[in-house]
């Protein structure tokens, strides 16, 4: 006799077409609200950076004053590295981990949820610094002591509380993936079987539990000698505090960031480049754990940010050899996704596009990196745009454009629909030259001695013309955003995907596009790391015995 299996019943306020979003607890439609709030700060954050190249095009720019300008840089590199990269990063995560592991949503949705609100929460507080008495935050990104201790207004102070709700929110999402990616696997899913952007949020998740309650620490540390100077002095050196604390502490958590915004973004070219090239992934056990590899040795570096504060020479050598060190399992990754390209069959869609401008600019960004591990050379550069132009390399060439490329990948499987390949490849040309004639002349700047955060220069020729080339491509930059952006807009009316259009090798692929609420009707038994790929040959093979 047939079982009548009802399901649970939805109250009419949550059926609502905004409501049913406000209360959803299901992984992909969290995982899309992730991405559409760190777009919106995108946006926020990309406009003050063309306000902060508009002021230095010219030696005397006249577009914002010193105080606002030092308010555009601390609100601009906040906005992109806590609230744009990160999110996205664990948008793409809660939508496709679960799909990519053949589970039916994240181990505890609610708490996904509540990660998710907390993220938003946290964003109208940080937007909330530019309402503020006295100003939006103006300290810099790292928020360094004892500036940040004596800056008046409560700018700075809602800065920290934005931070602080953001790393309850990190932790909360960073729990549930481990949980979801250690006990919810398909049947035969081993973990060396586990889709190389899995291996590469299961170490995101667990920087981030290692490394968020020291920032923490650090900044109930900064808001309590804000708020109560007579009482507590951590970095105040006139009253027996350290400011090299605060740093010591910053960088702890900031270093391991770096590599938080990056490997979800090596993990997502580990799965292009593949598709791709129509190839299996060269080296899949070296690919996997170098990124444990990578995880564990960000832990060891932190202090290469602190080269000229007179750390002992000794502890400078520790850490410029442990700096060089982390340069060895990223090469190990580079010379596979290369090895994966050798004699491919490469087709060149709007993905693959990303993902070689990827490989082509976070090289580049590498290898100025290990120049900047070197003491030495460090004590020459440090503070000044050769700093910039490095890390703008390393996560905006490593980061944003596998974001890009990601976004183009799996657009299909979010929404059903493709975005447009041509206005993809317009929005890569824009993206791809206007992002090297932006900040490559940087690297020449900081040659030549220009420091950063600074608003006006001295007009001795070189320094004007490099940066204002480096203002011209900004605008490139911004006009690429905006074809994708119209891309975006104009996918609610394009060409309809089928469940595998790029015929890929993981799970998700293997279910509707969209998927379902809850994602499968029945999930194959996992036998490689490339499940479909094995569905598909099996099925030829029966279709030529039969």
């Amino acid at each position: 006799m047939a079982v009548d299996v009802q399901q649970p019943r939805v109250p009419s306020w949550q059926r609502g077409r905004v409501a049913s979003w406000l209360v959803t607890v299901d992984h992909k439609r969290i995982g899309i609200l992730y991405i559409a709030t760190a777009g919106l700060f995108f946006a926020l954050s990309g406009f003050l950076a063309l306000l902060i190249r508009s002021q230095l095009a010219t030696a005397d720019g006249g577009v914002v004053t010193g105080d606002s300008y030092n308010e555009v840089v601390t609100m601009h590199g906040t906005g992109m590295v806590f609230f744009v990269v990160v999110p996205i990063l664990a948008g793409l995560g809660n939508y496709l981990v679960p799909l990519m592991i053949g589970a039916p949503d994240m181990a505890f949705p609610r708490l996904n949820a509540l990660s998710y609100w907390l993220f938003a929460f946290g964003g109208i507080v940080f937007c909330g610094s530019f309402l503020a008495a006295g100003g939006a935050a103006n300290t810099g990104w790292t928020a360094y002591p004892p500036l940040s201790v004596l800056a008046q207004g409560n700018g700075q102070d809602l800065w920290i509380l934005s931070l602080h709700i953001l790393t309850l929110s990190s932790a909360a999402g960073a729990i549930n993936f481990i949980v979801t990616i250690h006990n919810m696997r398909a049947r035969g899913m081993s973990w060396m079987r586990l889709p190389l952007f899995v291996w590469s949020i299961e170490i995101y998740a667990a920087l981030l539990l290692l490394v968020l309650p020291v920032l923490s620490a650090g900044l109930t540390l900064l808001l309590l000698e804000r708020q109560f100077p007579e009482d507590f002095s951590f970095f105040r050196p006139e009253d027996g505090g350290s400011p090299i604390l605060y740093q010591h502490v910053f960088w702890f958590f900031g270093h391991p960031e770096v590599y938080i915004m990056i490997l979800p973004a090596m993990g997502i070219i580990s799965e292009i480049l593949p598709v791709f090239a129509r190839k299996p992934i060269f080296g899949y056990k070296a690919i996997a754990l170098s990124t444990v590899a990578i995880g564990f040795f960000s832990l060891l570096v932190w202090a290469h940010h602190m080269f000229t504060v007179g750390l002992p020479t000794y502890l400078n050598i520790w850490f410029m050899l442990a700096s060089m060190v982390i340069a060895v399992p990223t090469g190990i990754k580079i010379f596979n996704w290369l090895a994966t390209l050798w004699r491919g069959n490469i087709s060149l869609d709007t993905p693959m596009l990303y993902a070689l401008g990827f490989l082509s600019i976070f090289t580049i960004g590498g290898l100025s990196g290990i120049y900047l591990a070197a003491f030495p050379i460090d004590w020459q550069v440090h503070d000044t745009y050769f700093v910039v132009a490095h890390f703008h390399y390393v996560l905006f060439g490593g980061s944003i454009f596998a974001i890009l490329g990601g976004l183009f990948y799996w657009w299909p499987k979010l929404f059903g629909r493709f975005l447009s390949e041509r206005l993809g490849k317009w929005s890569f040309a824009f993206i791809f030259i206007g992002f090297n004639v932006t900040f490559f002349p940087q690297h020449l700047l900081g040659l030549l001695g220009m420091p950063r955060r600074v608003y006006t220069y001295r007009d001795d020729g070189l320094w004007e013309a490099y940066n204002l080339i480096s203002t011209i491509g900004s605008y490139m930059l911004g006009l690429g955003f905006i074809i994708f952006l119209v891309a975006i807009v104009k996918s609610r009316h394009g060409r309809r995907a089928g469940n595998d259009p790029w015929h890929g090798d993981t799970l998700e692929w293997y279910t509707t596009s969209p998927p379902p609420p809850h994602n499968f009707d029945e999930v194959p038994y996992v036998t490689s790391a490339r499940p479909l790929y094995d569905l598909r040959r099996r099925k030829r093979r029966e279709g030529a015995t039969t």
